[in-house]
This record gives C-alpha cells, structure tokens and sequence, in this order.
C-alpha cells in the first residue's frame, strides 16, 4: 500500500523523535484500526506516531467521556473518532479544531455529498468523513418472488413490503428498541416524507421543531402499521441491529433494514454453523425503500468522523494523520479489513472492494444521497425526546405522536421539560 503524507513540521519532532498523536478512537476487533495506524505512522517518515486509545463500545459512552476530556481542556487528546450526530455539540461548544479553507479542500477531495454534510457545522469543516455508512434493504428472494414483488424496483415503498411480508408470512425486522438505533429508522420515515424533525439547525436551542406535519405523521403511520401487523416480530420494541438480523436468518425471515456489515455476519454465521448454508444465495439487496412511490428514499446515514481538538498541542501532526487515515489507499485497506463503508466514493470503484462487497455500487449511492440525522448541539435531547413519545411502537399514535414529541423537543430545548 502506499500512502502520499506531505508534512508540516511536528510539534515534538526532530531530536526527540515523532510526535506521539493521541487517537481516542471507538473499538475495533477487526484489527483495522492498529494496522492503518501503524501505516500512517511509517508514512509519516518520522513526524509522528499514532498511538490509539480506545473510547467505550457505546455510542452514548464515547460521547460521554469525549464531552468529559474536552470540558476540562484535556491536552493527551489529540485526534478523535466522533459519530456525525455528536459532530455539532462539540464544534459548538467551541472543542473543536476548524480546519483552514486549504485544509478544507484537501480534505474532502472525493468524499461523499451526505458525510461531507455531517462534518460542517456553521459553514466551517470542523471534521473529517471517515467511515460513511448507510442501511440498505436485506430481502430473501425467495420471498419476494413469492409475494409478487421487486424490492428493486424504483418505486418500491414500505407499504408495499409490509404487505408483502404478511401475505408470505414473514417478518420485516427493524430496530424497534428505545435506543439511537429507533431514533435512525424514524429520521429516515420522516426525511423520506419529505419532512424534518427540525428546521433552523444552527439556531441552536432556537432551532423550530418540525415533526407536527404530514411527513411526521406519515412516518408514525407505517411505524404503528407494521408494530401491529402480522409481518412484525414479537419482539420489534426490544430488538436492536443483530437480534433484528436473527430474525431476518431465521425461518420466518423475509425483509430486514440493517446496515452493511449484514452480509458478511451472514456469512460469518454460516461458517460456525449456526445459520444454514442455503440462506447466503436466497438474500438479495436493495436500496431503502420509499415512502411514496413518487419521492426517492433518503437511507440513513452512519458512520465516524475525526475531528481534531482544539486543545490539541501537536494540531499540525494530528492534521497530518487526518490527511493520511482520510486518503482512498488508506480507506480502501480499511473497509478490506474491518468490513466498514468509507467516506471517499473512489474507493468504491476498486476491483477488491467490488469483489468483496457486491453490493458496493449500491452503498455509494446510498450513502451520498443518505439524510442525517439533525445536525445539532443538542442532538441527544432531541433523539431522547422523540424515543419517548415514539415508543413503543404499537402503542404509536400517528395523530398526536408527532405533535406531542414537537411540543417536547421545544419544551426540552428551552429547559422548560426534563428528560
């Protein structure tokens, strides 16, 4: 692999060696992380060494102890991996490093329109996209045959595949549990709508709640349609990214809504034995599906950001390794090894990433035409409130659930309500 790294002088370098840059970086079993690290660092001829700590295993908790580091202006970190919701909160509170306009353009040479998004706040690129990820639709074709429908369709819509799933006697798993993972489904209902769920983001806590609308309600309604209907899974409210893909590997699977690491978990659980070696041929792929048969889906958007710290004493290395963990030779080594979804669309286009992710065109248009989640500083409080009123499912009332969560994000905003 080889890795272009043009350096700027390094805080720390010369005669006492490179400069260690500290990544707070969440956890990695594939062994991707240590591996891209230690080639950033040889490419850095010297300049500077990563050295990786890893955040806790929980988005919750790796916002958690970064807000914690970065109020008390902690120095030891450097560089950070931040999921794009929590992007905002911190650029707004003032932690983050922008970069410069020069540094801007190096930066987001190739990278995707949706992650590009992510990383702006107020105009300014206060992170880099590094991982992009998105959901797809996971189908058996056996079912869709059988049901009478092309999940690839164009106009492919969320009524019809729930009709399709109870008229087959199967399933449409999704992540029906109060938690980030329900948040991410309903953002998308209501972005594929047509709608928000706030407008006015860099108003701050001034920003104008939008959820009492026809896209609000049209999104509670296929929510509270398919909670009570035959094609859900019992067990919908408590079920989180694998048990909702143990239920699309199980015999009544039929549709899923899950990111891409789905196929190779497949087929990882064909290998131990624990899922039959007939499901792998009978699962297809599309793109998320509609709302309306006339409007494009907008799939969620996933994935993780580097951002550097204000407080950072060695910017200019850290800046470097960016440049270098950022670039398609390093993006392309990363999503070969760990199974994750870049940022660059370039990547996508190379023969081994086409050869190991069959799908990889899909993901790329999925992920450059994704919807993000509210991008604001108080991105939790919004999140918290609308899993409050949205859940559960079946218990979802399409008339007044999207008002009533409006009415709480204004009321929590303003610290008229406690969550």
């Amino acid at each position: 692999m080889s890795v272009l790294v043009t350096g700027l002088a390094a805080c720390g370098g010369g005669s006492g060696g490179p400069t260690t840059v500290n990544w707070f970086v969440n956890p990695d079993s594939s062994g991707a992380t240590d591996i891209v690290a230690a080639a950033c660092t040889q490419q850095s001829g010297g300049q500077y060494r990563l050295a990786i700590s890893p955040l806790p295993s929980t988005a919750d908790g790796q916002r958690e102890q970064l807000i914690r580091r970065l109020a008390a202006k902690d120095t030891a970190i450097d560089l950070m991996s931040v999921d794009p919701p929590y992007t905002a909160e911190l650029a707004n509170a003032g932690w983050l490093y922008t970069f410069t306009d020069a540094e801007r353009t190096q930066l987001l040479d190739g990278v995707l329109a949706s992650p590009t998004k992510s990383a702006i706040w107020k105009g300014q690129l206060v992170a880099a996209p590094y991982f992009a990820n998105t959901q797809l639709l996971w189908y058996r074709k056996s079912v869709a045959a059988k049901a009478g429908v092309d999940p690839n369709s164009p106009n492919f819509t969320w009524d019809q595949m729930i009709d399709a799933a109870i008229k087959t006697g199967t399933t449409v798993a999704e992540q029906g549990k109060r938690y980030e993972g329900y948040m991410v489904w309903v953002n998308a209902l209501v972005l594929s709508a047509g709608g928000s769920i706030i407008q006015n983001n860099d108003a701050g806590r001034d920003a104008k709640p939008s959820l009492d609308s026809d896209a609000g309600r049209r999104a509670a309604e296929i929510i509270h349609k398919l909670a009570t209907s035959k094609a859900a899974d019992p067990a919908l409210s408590n079920d989180d990214e694998e048990a909702s893909r143990a239920v699309f590997e199980s015999s009544t699977g039929g549709f899923l809504l899950n990111w891409p690491y789905t196929y190779a978990a497949i087929q990882g659980n064909i290998k131990d034995g624990s899922v039959p070696a007939a499901v792998l041929p009978d699962v297809g792929w599309a793109r998320y599906p509609r709302v309306d048969a006339n409007v494009p889906s907008q799939p969620p958007l996933g994935g993780i950001n580097l951002a550097v710290s204000k407080f950072s004493t060695h910017r200019d290395a850290a800046f470097q390794a960016v440049k270098c963990l950022t670039s398609p030779a390093v993006e392309k080594q990363n999503m070969l090894l760990s199974g994750n979804p870049v940022s660059n669309g370039s990547v996508y286009d190379d023969p081994e990433i086409q050869q190991k992710f069959p799908m990889a065109s899909l993901m790329r248009d999925s992920i450059n035409e994704a919807g993000s989640r509210p991008v604001t500083p108080y991105y939790g409080d919004v999140s918290s409130a609308i899993q409050r009123i949205w859940h559960p499912e079946s218990s979802l009332n399409p008339n007044s659930a999207p008002a009533a969560s409006s009415k709480l994000i204004g009321d929590v905003l303003h610290d008229k309500r406690l969550l």
